[in-house]
Order: C-alpha cells, then structure tokens, then sequence
C-alpha cells in the first residue's frame, strides 16, 4: 500500500485489485498533487474508510470481487453531514449485475466509462474533492452550532438558578402573603418555561449529532406520569384548564429513561394545554396491553387538519390551524417525543377528526417490565420517608456569588450546617478545614474548575467518602462523563428544583 503524504480526510483511496488501473490511476492523480492511498485487498480498504476518505476511486470487477459490500456498510453509516463521493470505471458495452447493485445501494456515485481521458479522471476527482470539501465544512458548522447551543444553555442556566433559588426562600419566608405568593408563581413559571426551551434547544443539538444516549432503569408507571402532570401544572393552571389521569391501580414497573420518557409526556400534555384555548378538561391516561405501555393524551382543542397530521412531528413545525394566533414555543417538542419514543423502540401518532375537533396523541412503548409488589413498592418508595438533615455538612461552590449564597440559605432553612466557597481553590481549602458530608459545586468556574476541584478533594483524608454532587449549567452527556471520572457521584443540571435537590440528597445518603 502506497501512502502518500496529505491529510487522510482529503486522500484518494483507490482500490482496483485486478490489472495495473491502481497503478496508472495513482501515478495520474499524484501528478496532479492528490494524495492516493491504493488498497490491496476489501478489508484493507474498510480499514482505510474508517481512518478518512475524501473519495473513493474504484473498477466495475472489484465491486464483484468484494468491494461493494464493505463500501455499501460505510454509506449505510455515515453521519448526517457525509455523503461520500465514490467513481467507478467502467467497462463498455452492457452494465453488469453489480454495477446495478452499486447505483442502487451507494448514493453519490459517478461512472466513467473506459477508457477514460486523462483530464476527465482528474476533473471528476476534483470536483468530488471540492464537495467533499463543502460537506467537511457543513461538519465544522455543526460543530460550532452544538458548541454555541452548549455554551448558551450554560450562559443561561447560570442566571436561572439564583432566580430559582430566589423564589424559594420568598416561599418559606411568606409562605402566606399573597401578593408576594403571586409575584413568586409567576416568576416560577416563566423560570420553569425558559428552563424547559434550553432544555428542549440543547437536546436537539443532541439528537442531530447522534449524542443522545437512553439511560434505562426501573420506574414505576405512576412516577412518570406524576412527573409529567406535575411538570405541565404551573401551565394548566395558568389556562384554568382540569385533567382526569387513569391508569391501572395495579403497580406496574417500566424499564426506561425515566428523564426521556417524562419529557416525551410532558411535551405532548403541555401541546394540548398550549391549543385548547378555552378552559377546558384534558385526558391523561395509560393502560397495558400485550406488554407494552400505551399513553394517551386527548383535549377537546383546536384540533389539526390533515395537512398538519402529516408534519406535525417535524423538527420546527408547528400547527397552523390558527391562523392570526401566536402559539409560542419553539415547535420542537413534539419532534423531541417521536425521537425519544423510537429510540426506546416504540411508536407515536397523532389522531384528529379536523379542526376545532380535537387531538388525540397516542405513544406505545413496548417497556413493560414487571408488576412490583406492593411489599416492594412500598420499600422503594421514598415519598413519605423523613429527610434527617441535623447534623450535615454541605458545603457550596459556585463562582457565580448570587447562585452559591442564595443556595447556602436555602440549606440553611432546611436544617443543614452551611459553607461557601466561590472558586475551586477555596473549596479545596475549605474541605481541609471543615470535613463537609456533601459538596454542591459547580464546574466552570475560573482558575481551577470543577474537575481538578473534586480530583484534589479525593486525594485528601476522608475524600472518598464525601458525597460529590456537579450542579452545573453545562449538560451534554460528555459532561456527565466527564464529571464521574473526575471524582462526582451525581451530575445536576442547573436551575435545578430545592425541594428535588432535597429529596435526590434523600436518595442517595439513605
């Protein structure tokens, strides 16, 4: 294997094992000042597709002699911004059966006919090489936008938090004055509406690069759909609208990502608040059937048209059935419940005898695991255990001096000894001083961030059995990663809800 100098995402691999066309196809290319790569055999050229093609140059007798199937593998699993260029010489006269199969099965495909011109074969790589070039660039922008997305919900998320937390203690505090209590809701449920759309924003930048990874577990029926309502509440309320919820009395046990699926819920019961525009009553239920799950959310809104059943699902889209009326919302949270629907292996539709009829969103989810006992679910469940905080240390770590203190009062009200430290240095010190039984830090913080913080911390006596908890504004799975390898037990996203901080802290300290 001949390989010349020049960057693996730009090469020629050339693969034509019979007669000298590598050898004439290589020295033509080279001298135009291509870099080639000749490969001997199919699987030296899989091995070499992996490593980075900018085009593939082969002969119509190598398809059939092992060539079109790992080329064929390599399109079927390419990333979005790929489509790479493949020539093919030809011979003259009638086309083979595999030439057939190789139009069929690998996409962006240009044949020359034998013999071919010298500058033919140079301005056909070429000009693949050039759109080969433009689809490298579509890949850098995806890059930079996924970045930006992640910086920007990072940038947000940072201010949610001490709004959030805010909120909270005027809770406790005037717990009982109205007028306060109304301001309080109303900035909860605008924090919890901006928390919802970067949420919604990052994992589309997620799902387009293929990020998104399910994190299954054992969850009971009647948590998710709790979740979901209690999610979507703040909005029914707002639009007076009532919901009736059924589902079977019995414990049932679903194994899936419980964050995924109440967000799919969520989505879709917010959608049906969202276009019923009168107060009205909304459906919720769920029943079991041939072990898969089956949701149902049905209101008595403006319905869709046929037009929107069939696109109601894409990514942006939103229903069009209210002409003059301004919806709000992103138009993406629906697309977000198909993917993550499929991606646990089921499927979703919408129903809708037209406008100003009503919509019905039916999800079947084959993830039924089990029924849970009731001696089981009552051990698993944590709802009316009491949290003892008497006697725990927390300490907070947060630069953003606004979020670390309102976040040092709320564990204050709640019983817990309290400390702050507002960079990674602190921490470290402080840890050495006062032995915390948990730390809440933050990650992006200057000078030394949240990784090496927690790395040092380790290493200290007593290190390894502090509970570390990430409270961050950055969510992308890789942070997760990220953060457990430095030393975190958990990763939480901020703006994150005291009374669930409260109850996760619960959980894991038993």
């Amino acid at each position: 294997m001949a390989n010349k100098s020049g960057s693996l995402e730009t090469r020629i691999l050339v693969y034509a094992p019979i007669g000298k066309d590598a050898q004439l196809a290589s020295k033509i290319l080279d001298g135009a000042g291509m870099a080639c790569t000749a490969c001997r055999d199919a699987s030296e050229l899989s091995a070499e597709l992996d490593k980075g093609v900018g085009v593939v140059l082969t002969v119509e007798e190598a398809l059939a002699a092992g060539a079109l199937a790992p080329l064929a593998q390599f399109v079927s699993r390419q990333p979005t911004w790929s489509d790479i260029p493949i020539v093919v010489l030809t011979h003259t006269g009638a086309d083979s059966a595999g030439l057939d199969a190789a139009v069929e099965r690998l996409g962006n495909l240009t044949l020359l006919e034998r013999p071919v011109r010298t500058t033919t074969l140079i301005s056909t790589i070429r000009s693949s090489l050039r759109a080969r070039t433009r689809q490298y660039q579509v890949r850098e922008a995806d890059r930079r936008k996924d970045e930006f997305l992640a910086s920007l919900g990072h940038e947000l998320r940072n201010p949610l938090a001490p709004i959030r937390t805010s909120m909270a203690i005027l809770k406790r505090m005037y717990p009982a004055a109205y007028g306060v209590t109304q301001v309080r809701e109303v900035v909860e449920r605008q924090v919890t509406h901006l928390t919802r759309l970067v949420d919604d924003l990052l994992d589309v930048a997620r799902i387009t690069s293929g990020k998104v990874e399910l994190q299954c577990e054992r969850i009971a029926l009647s948590a998710v759909i709790s979740h979901a309502v209690e999610i979507c509440m703040p909005l029914l309320e707002s639009s007076h609208h009532k919901i009736d919820v059924s589902y079977p009395p019995e414990p049932i046990l679903l194994h899936a990502d419980p964050v995924r699926l109440v967000q799919s819920l969520a989505n879709i019961l917010a959608n049906a608040a969202k276009y019923t525009l009168k107060p009205d009553r909304i459906f919720f239920k769920a029943r079991i059937e041939n072990g898969n799950v089956i949701f149902s959310i049905k209101d008595p809104g403006i319905g869709l048209n046929q037009d929107s059943l069939l696109r109601i699902f894409d990514m942006f889209t939103q229903s069009d059935s209210t002409p003059g009326r301004v919806m709000g919302g992103l138009g993406i949270g629906l697309s977000l419940a198909k993917r993550f629907t499929e991606m646990h292996g089921g499927t979703i539709h919408a129903k809708s005898a037209g406008l100003c009829q009503g919509s019905e969103f039916v999800l079947t989810l084959p993830i039924v695991v089990d029924a849970l006992s009731t001696d089981s679910a009552s051990r698993h469940s944590i709802e009316n255990e009491i949290f003892r905080a008497r006697n725990r240390q927390v300490l907070v770590v947060d630069d953003n001096r606004d979020g670390a203190d309102m976040l040092h009062r709320l564990f204050e009200a709640d019983g817990f000894t309290v400390t702050t430290a507002y960079d990674g240095h602190e921490a470290v010190e402080t840890v050495k001083r006062i032995q915390p039984d948990i730390v809440v830090m933050d990650i992006g913080m200057p000078g030394m961030d949240g990784y090496e913080a927690v790395r040092l911390i380790r290493l200290q006596p007593g290190g390894a059995d502090i509970l570390m908890i990430a409270l961050t504004g950055w969510g992308q799975e890789s942070t997760r990663q990220l953060a457990a390898e430095a030393g975190f037990d958990h990763h939480l996203v901020k703006p994150v809800d005291f009374d669930a901080l409260k109850n996760f802290l619960e959980n894991a300290l038993g």
